[in-house]
């Protein structure tokens, strides 16, 4: 912490003065919190697979509508947020968010039908996708420019922590309760208080959202300019700091309007590149398949002979493997950049989905049609698995929302995230949609080969289109 705060001293954008540490970390806590739902929303559904069949007695297409349902709300709410923001403001649509997250929780849980079921989880969905664009971005807003890699990664560290949660309370309740389907308290079964659990963080978030500050950054855009001094006097108390924040901040927006998706165009009427580097970033963080493991893995850890105790005690130490590689990357991602962390992770996901591909590829049918690996396959499978989670949660993981919430200029902020989140989502949507689909059609080594693929391109994507932007006051990003 010493360091942080003699780096900041050093100055930054000329701004002289230290924010006050303690302060924007707390505030920055409290935007995390819709982090740990996002992780603990897309994670809960892991343990429930099995539960939903036999519940809602649906094939494998409909339980795969069942888990990805909430994709569609996610797709719907990040490209939503990100422009109502601009209009509403980042803390109206965080509370509004919590809201949904709550209703979420307690719907998905009660739910009698695919149908009601579905419609909970795409509340859910609307509430992850706004969290997903707008925790990053409202930390981006506050957070000085020598902390915002850091104080932004710890979103990451909020979403698989959330993750771990929700692994370890699946876990909890199937072993307590003998089974995801055993009837457990007051008549229900042990999937549906995997769901109720998330009632709890629900409310912690929106309580504590009621006492944060709002962004300068959205203020200024709103020509709110009194309430955004105000405001940059708590986060820069120094003696004319928050005016010269306050006039950078102004120069970067345009006079003339208030931002709109039009603003996403060049002086050429065509889509900026900044806006296509965006969607790429948000595309080829889900097409590497990372979505499969947190929806799918106690499927899959049963589908090659684990006993569902095992698979999802597997899925707890993923959630481990995974905080601990958030960490590494909280560490590293200010000192040496974005651009190196996103391309030795993509080369590591391409060597261990390799590893993955060659484990699956060995496995034979019993006569049920499940899937059997050797001994030795099957280590070498959990080792590979781990690695790549552990390579996804050292880079992509955390820095594609860093620089989602940090890459566009003050004036395209809303509505490239509006796009981006959009196109992450959209494409979470295809991918966990069609893994059932795939695994019956080409079996798990043709699925994970084409997710080794999109890893390969994904050197090449960062290699040619990524430019780094570490250090970089909000102001100063090109556009």
């Amino acid at each position: 912490m010493e360091a942080i705060e003699s780096q900041v001293k050093q100055g930054h954008a000329g701004i002289q003065d230290s924010p006050p540490l303690a302060f924007i970390l707390l505030i920055c806590s409290v935007a995390t919190i819709g982090g740990f739902l996002f992780g603990f929303d897309s994670g809960v559904i892991n343990g429930t697979v099995e539960g939903l069949q036999q519940a809602f007695n649906s094939n494998s297409a409909g339980t795969g509508f069942n888990v990805s349902s909430m994709l569609l709300g996610c797709a719907v709410g990040a490209f939503g947020a990100g422009r109502m923001a601009d209009i509403w403001g980042r803390k109206r649509l965080l509370l509004l968010a919590a809201v949904f997250f709550l209703l979420s929780a307690w719907g998905s849980g009660i739910a009698s039908s695919s149908l009601e079921f579905v419609v909970f989880r795409v509340i859910g969905g609307l509430a992850v996708g706004a969290a997903s664009v707008l925790s990053p971005a409202y930390i981006s807003e506050v957070a000085p420019a020598a902390w915002r890699g850091r104080l932004s990664t710890i979103q990451q560290v909020a979403i698989i922590s959330g993750l771990f949660t929700a692994f370890v309370s699946n876990y909890l309740l199937a072993q307590v309760a003998g089974s995801a389907m055993t009837e457990w308290w007051y008549g229900y079964e042990a999937w549906r208080w995997m769901f109720w659990v998330e009632i709890l963080p629900a409310a912690v978030f929106f309580l504590a959202l009621l006492w944060i500050p709002e962004s300068p950054r959205y203020l200024v855009i709103s020509r709110q300019d009194n309430r955004a001094r105000a405001e940059l006097q708590r986060l820069y108390p120094g003696a004319g700091a928050a005016d010269a924040k306050l006039r950078d901040v102004q120069a970067s927006v345009a006079a003339d309007h208030k931002p709109r998706f039009a603003d996403l165009l060049d002086s050429a009427g065509k889509i900026r590149g900044i806006v296509w580097v965006g969607i790429g970033l948000a595309v080829f963080q889900q097409l590497v398949g990372i979505n499969v493991v947190f929806y799918y893995g106690a499927v899959l850890w049963q589908s090659v002979g684990f006993s569902e105790s095992d698979a999802l005690l597997i899925n707890v130490i993923s959630g481990a493997v995974s905080i601990g590689a958030c960490l590494i990357a909280l560490g590293l991602i200010d000192r040496i950049g974005r651009k190196p962390l996103l391309f030795f992770g993509s080369v590591g996901m391409a060597v261990t989905l390799a590893m993955m591909v060659a484990a699956f590829s060995t496995a034979s049918l019993d006569g049920s049609g499940k899937l059997i690996l050797s001994d030795q396959m099957g280590i070498v499978a959990l080792i590979a698995a781990n690695a790549y989670v552990f390579f996804f949660n050292f880079s992509w993981g955390p820095v594609m929302w860093v620089m989602l919430g940090e890459m566009f200029p003050n004036q395209v902020r809303g509505s490239g995230l509006a796009v981006a989140g959009l196109a992450q989502w959209g494409s979470n949507f295809a991918i966990t949609l069609s893994f059932p689909a795939l695994l019956a059609l080409v079996g798990l080594a043709g699925t994970y080969s084409l997710y080794m693929l999109c890893a390969a391109l994904s050197v090449l994507f960062v290699a040619r289109w990524i430019n780094e932007t570490a250090g970089l006051e909000l102001e100063q990003m090109p556009g």
